[in-house]
């Protein structure tokens, strides 16, 4: 028996090995086909693009290596099925799940492996990536002077030249102005030729001018007052040398710690301790706004609403149940939940009382209302969005604690789907067995991107939504196990042609003998 798990182990992980690499490739090549805008003509050292590839095949396994397992399962299973293997180590009395039993082991170590590659090397590359993504998207691209365009990637300066001769590295027509001043365009060098060489420290720009001219106005602030023109001063040169600095082009890195507070950054301790802070200042907030919005509304003083001291109720008639007593409406000057409880209750005609008002007073009470209204309305928008945003932050939160366990049991998934599909199909190779591999993926991923969606759009529960893969793949993985151990034909296409071709055969059977009864 352990020579048959040794042969087994040894037909699994050549393709595994292979298929794990290419789907990193693959996967490496749409990071490259999305982000090549910021990397091309900047001017990046060969090791800076290395370690910026590498950080992102640290953030990419988690991907390829459950594309990987259901591919080179079905892989090793299909040759085994194609070549008889499977067919000889049954008749010999060994079962599947004795045959699948080495191949279990490893997934389950495989998935043990990737739990703590996604809770530990992770966030550590998540940090690294974006910090260095960062720095690439925000550098200045290359200079490169194109002709008939003014350039300013040199900070300072504006750049134009006529044309061009990259065999002599010459360029004609040259205007070069200076705006380091901050004054507009006063200071401006023409000359009709000239080139440009870097410094040995690759810190600055040299250029050469050839037969030209500097014309500099002079800046006057008395005479721009009541002169239309200035003085201007004029320099003519045969040959002049202008030092350019390039520490704006220069690429420079930034302090990781500014990136590590993302969720993606953090590892389930640290996930753990975020969550918890979230919740217990979400539970602060929430209080603090039902305190404020019943002190705002409905304990508000009263002295900060209209004066209405002199207002008298109507008498009140024993008889009408609409009329009051005259009472006089007296100033609170502490409202709180505690005197607020100690208040009997009055029956008192609303209608009745405003009625009795002034115009001037009703005025008062109606703007009065109108402004509590609107200030109590923005400030229960304003308390929702807070409350929008931190419920959002927490989910992403939950979101990425469950995704370092489903990434890993996903994984153990998929071989138990790539492994009987492999068994039934019966073929190896990369044709046949990366076509069904592609499309179970697809299904996984699209299925694990809308139970993530849901849950950040708060329609089902963290639990639900990032198990939901799982949740729908497990049982299709128990079936398609069952039927290869029962020696399926689930996947042959000539018993669904026979079974079509016999389908419509019957038919024009009953339409005749239809037709002979009609007869």
């Amino acid at each position: 028996m352990k020579q048959l798990h040794l042969f087994i182990l040894k037909s699994y992980l050549g393709p595994f090995i292979l298929t794990f690499f290419i789907s990193l490739f693959v996967l490496l090549l749409q990071f490259l086909w999305k982000y090549i805008d910021d990397i091309v003509g900047k001017g990046l050292e060969w090791h800076i693009i290395a370690e910026l590839l590498l950080y992102t095949s640290a953030t990419l396994v988690p991907m390829a290596l459950p594309l990987a397992i259901l591919l080179s399962s079905i892989m090793t299973f299909g040759s085994l099925g194609e070549n008889y293997e499977l067919v000889a180590l049954k008749a010999a009395g060994i079962s599947l799940q004795k045959i699948m039993f080495p191949l279990v082991i490893l997934s389950i170590m495989i998935s043990v492996l990737a739990f703590f590659f996604t809770n530990n090397v992770m966030p550590r590359a998540n940090l690294k990536f974006n910090a260095l993504l960062y720095d690439i998207q925000n550098k200045k691209p290359q200079l490169s002077i194109k002709e008939g365009i003014f350039n300013q990637d040199i900070e300072g300066f504006s750049i134009k030249i006529g044309r061009k001769d990259n065999v002599k590295n010459v360029m004609y027509d040259m205007m070069i102005y200076d705006h380091r001043n901050n004054s507009g365009n006063k200071t401006v060098t023409i000359a009709q030729s000239g080139t440009m060489n870097m410094s040995k420290d690759r810190h600055y720009l040299v250029m050469t001018l050839q037969n030209g001219c500097t014309y500099e106005e002079q800046n006057d602030k008395e005479k721009q007052k009541y002169e239309k023109t200035l003085p201007h001063q004029r320099q003519k040169f045969e040959e002049q040398r202008v030092l350019l600095d390039l520490s704006g082009l220069k690429f420079t890195r930034s302090n990781e710690n500014l990136f590590n507070n993302n969720f993606q950054m953090f590892t389930i301790k640290q996930l753990n301790r975020a969550m918890d802070s979230l919740k217990k200042y979400f539970d602060e907030r929430r209080a603090a706004f039902v305190d404020g919005f019943i002190k705002s509304t409905i304990l508000k003083k009263v002295q900060d609403s209209p004066d209405m001291e002199s207002a008298e109720m109507p008498a009140r008639n024993p008889t009408d149940s609409n009329a009051i007593s005259p009472i006089k409406i007296k100033k609170i000057t502490s409202a709180s939940k505690d005197t607020f409880s100690k208040v009997t209750p009055i029956n008192i005609n609303v209608d009745s009382l405003y009625k009795s008002l002034k115009v001037s007073q009703r005025q008062q009470i109606a703007d009065y209302a109108a402004n509590l209204a609107r200030s109590v309305k923005t400030y229960v928008n304003a308390a929702s969005n807070d409350f929008d945003f931190k419920t959002k932050n927490l989910l992403r939160h939950e979101i990425e604690w469950h995704r370092k366990f489903t990434l890993s049991f996903a994984c153990l998934v998929l071989f138990f789907i790539g492994a009987p599909l492999g068994a039934i199909i019966r073929k190896g190779g990369l044709g046949m067995p990366m076509v069904i591999s592609v499309v179970f993926f697809i299904i996984y991923y699209v299925i694990s991107i809308t139970g993530e969606k849901f849950v950040r759009e708060e329609v089902i529960s963290p639990l639900a939504g990032m198990w939901l893969s799982s949740f729908i793949l497990l049982p299709l993985g128990v079936f398609l196990t069952y039927k290869a151990a029962n020696e399926s034909v689930l996947m042959n296409p000539a018993l669904y042609i026979s079974s079509m071709k016999q389908f419509f055969s019957k038919k024009p059977k009953k339409q005749n003998e239809n037709t002979t009864t009609n007869k």
